[in-house]
């Protein structure tokens, strides 16, 4: 029930523009109704939904994605980052995600492009190119190049304590941050800026 109910949720038609641009109003609907069963899914205990290829989806968005919404600018945004990117390897690895739509198969992909490893970063921008997905491929490849060049993602640095090179202060005054600035440091996002939505990515 639970993981129909949020599958139904996130794909509605009146949740998919939403879901990078949906600001505080749209993050406190995810909290209201799914804060409690990411926590769940946090601590391993919806790993049999592994078994099914929407069940991996719903992970991949409880662990990934939805904390984003539920924890913005907060460490806790990133938390559960790399248990989404195992969920979605040993999907991938299984040929879990031919199963499953596009739409579907983006959000499996996206912990790739929220990883700091290059190696994932690329893996990621394989995968959406393969997908045909022409946005999300521009994105995939705009966050690759953030970690081929500092090695991690700067707009995150406020937010988890890390002290920012000169370079990197230098990239943050012009680069998105991707909806998780820290609390009270207010940057204008690219969407902002060019006045249309951009996936958050990250």
């Amino acid at each position: 029930h639970d993981l129909a109910a949020l599958l139904d949720f996130w794909f509605a038609a009146e949740t998919k523009p939403l879901w990078f641009e949906g600001g505080p109003a749209f993050d406190q609907v995810c909290r209201e109704r799914f804060a409690r069963l990411a926590e769940v899914a946090a601590a391993g205990r919806l790993d049999r939904w592994q078994a099914i290829p929407a069940g991996c989806v719903a992970l991949c968005l409880l662990l990934d994605q939805m904390p984003r919404n539920l924890y913005r600018g907060t460490p806790q945004a990133f938390a559960t980052d790399s248990q989404a990117r195992a969920v979605a390897k040993a999907a991938i690895a299984q040929g879990v995600d031919q199963a499953l739509t596009k739409e579907q198969r983006l959000f499996l992909y996206l912990p790739f492009t929220h990883s700091e490893s290059l190696a994932d970063q690329e893996a990621g921008v394989a995968l959406f190119k393969a997908l045909d997905f022409e946005d999300a491929l521009h994105y995939a490849e705009e966050h690759a190049a953030v970690i081929r060049r500092f090695g991690r993602f700067p707009h995150r640095n406020p937010i988890l304590g890390r002290v920012s090179s000169a370079a990197e202060l230098d990239y943050l005054q012009a680069a998105p941050n991707y909806g998780q600035a820290a609390a009270g440091d207010h940057q204008p996002s690219q969407a902002e800026r060019s006045h249309q939505p951009v996936p958050s990515l990250q």
